[in-house]
């Protein structure tokens, strides 16, 4: 090749699929290109005489003086040469009066594309060019050519990877499910056993404490009747302590009446949150169901946490009530466990921190309306449930990572609580999950149910 053509030419390198770590971030910087640039000066001869010695070469990168123009693919350029007369007319004279009859659109991207984004753009474009192959820009400013045939391969692997992360986190949530389900059954089992024992205690506290009454009664009778008692009579009272036992009698049923009352409403929302869903969802008293959940993590707040309600009118919520219960737990867990670590924190800082103020979670319910996206559309209506707290809030960096774990194209890894609460909303309840938070002014969920 003559070299007042100053064609610029870079072997082309390929690598084997086994020595790539393929993932579903991959980007076209994992594939080989090919580095192939010539000078519009040159003829069509001389490259056509490269690129049978390279018959991997999908084209060419067409340059002026060192800066890109175009891209001119092996099968355009032979298309034109194998044309009646095109020998003629097109061998000698340089790619520049060639490349202007033979222009077509170009697929120009970065080569920090996914792959799986670049297949996508790849199969965008029209029949006759899905062949042509892709021009990629470095970072450094160079172009390079990428076979789509090298694409389409890679791309089908990574599809696969996609497969099997698929079917991994299927998997994953079906023994997941299956444990929920044996531990609802388990669960369930074991409230029915206190419910039993609670039911007689409760059944029978009010009989007992007339009968009690009624003995006292008695007594205050026998010693009006008979003002002198005898000796052995007055021995027992003292013995017995009676006149506390006669006043501390009724005070310590009332307790038990009491006790009794708040375990039967901690095993019943017990009962509930276990709840096993049907195949279809059912009408829910949504209020009654937080109002359970309140009373299940009292024992972690411990009087350190203050709940505020502010419950708005709401009609029966048709949800699968198992699993909106996992999605509250899952949310009011969260909030919880940061209040906690804040208190903590703050503790240990106390002389540092000017004022502190009561860790609070507020949770608000109401009915709200949306402007459809379509127009001359009904208003859409939907339940709000909203869960806020005046916790340290979350960084742009954790939220960025919690809004990605919703993402189905997630990597392969372990399922976190918020993740399966989004799919739960948004999958199974057709309703949406949103997350905002700032720091310092606290972090707020936002669940949105579709008001049927």
């Amino acid at each position: 090749m003559p070299e007042e053509f100053s064609c610029q030419i870079s072997p082309p390198f390929l690598s084997e699929g086994s020595d790539r770590d393929l993932s579903l971030d991959s980007t076209l910087q994992e594939l080989p290109m090919y580095n192939f640039s010539v000078e519009i000066n040159c003829t069509g001869m001389e490259v056509a005489n490269f690129l049978e010695k390279h018959p991997l070469l999908p084209g060419v990168i067409l340059v002026e003086q060192g800066k890109f123009v175009g891209m001119i693919s092996r099968r355009r350029l032979l298309e034109f040469l194998i044309r009646p007369y095109g020998q003629e007319l097109f061998v000698q004279q340089p790619l520049g009066l060639l490349y202007g009859y033979a222009r077509t659109p170009i697929l120009l991207l970065a080569d920090t594309t996914l792959i799986l984004s670049a297949m996508q753009l790849s199969l965008k474009r029209s029949p006759e060019l899905l062949a042509e192959p892709i021009v990629v820009q470095t970072v450094c400013g160079n172009y390079k050519l990428l076979d789509v045939q090298e694409l389409n391969f890679i791309s089908w692997q990574i599809r696969g990877i996609k497969n099997f992360v698929r079917y991994e986190r299927s998997q994953a949530q079906m023994i997941q499910n299956d444990k929920m389900a044996n531990l609802g059954r388990l669960v369930d089992g074991v409230v029915h056993e206190i419910l039993d024992p609670v039911g007689f205690i409760w059944g029978n506290i009010t009989y007992v404490s007339n009968y009690s009454q009624d003995l006292l009664k008695l007594i205050a009778a026998y010693d009006r009747e008979l003002p002198s008692a005898s000796q052995t009579i007055n021995q027992i009272k003292e013995e017995i302590e009676f006149d506390f036992l006669e006043e501390d009698l009724l005070q310590a049923l009332a307790s038990i009446r009491t006790g009794a009352e708040r375990l039967k409403k901690l095993v019943t929302s017990l009962q509930n949150f276990c709840h096993l869903d049907e195949l279809y969802p059912k009408p829910i008293d949504l209020h009654a169901c937080i109002d359970n959940l309140i009373l299940l993590i009292n024992s972690r707040i411990q009087g350190e946490i203050e709940i505020v309600k502010f419950y708005g009118q709401l009609p029966p919520v048709y949800c699968f009530i198992g699993q909106l219960n996992q999605v509250l737990i899952n949310i009011l867990s969260e909030a919880v466990d940061t209040l906690l670590n804040e208190a903590v924190r703050q503790q240990l800082h106390l002389e540092d921190i000017k004022t502190i103020q009561k860790p609070k979670i507020e949770i608000t319910t109401e009915v709200i309306s949306q402007k459809p996206s379509k127009p001359n559309a009904p208003d859409s209506r939907w339940i709000l449930i909203r869960i806020a707290d005046n916790g340290p809030g979350m960084s742009q960096e954790l939220q960025q990572q919690i809004l990605e774990s919703f993402s189905l194209e997630t990597k392969n890894g372990k399922e976190t609580s918020l993740a399966v609460s989004y799919r739960i909303i948004t999958v199974k309840h057709g309703g949406k999950f949103n997350l905002s938070s700032q720091p310092g002014m606290g972090t707020k969920f936002e669940i949105m149910l579709p008001l049927v």
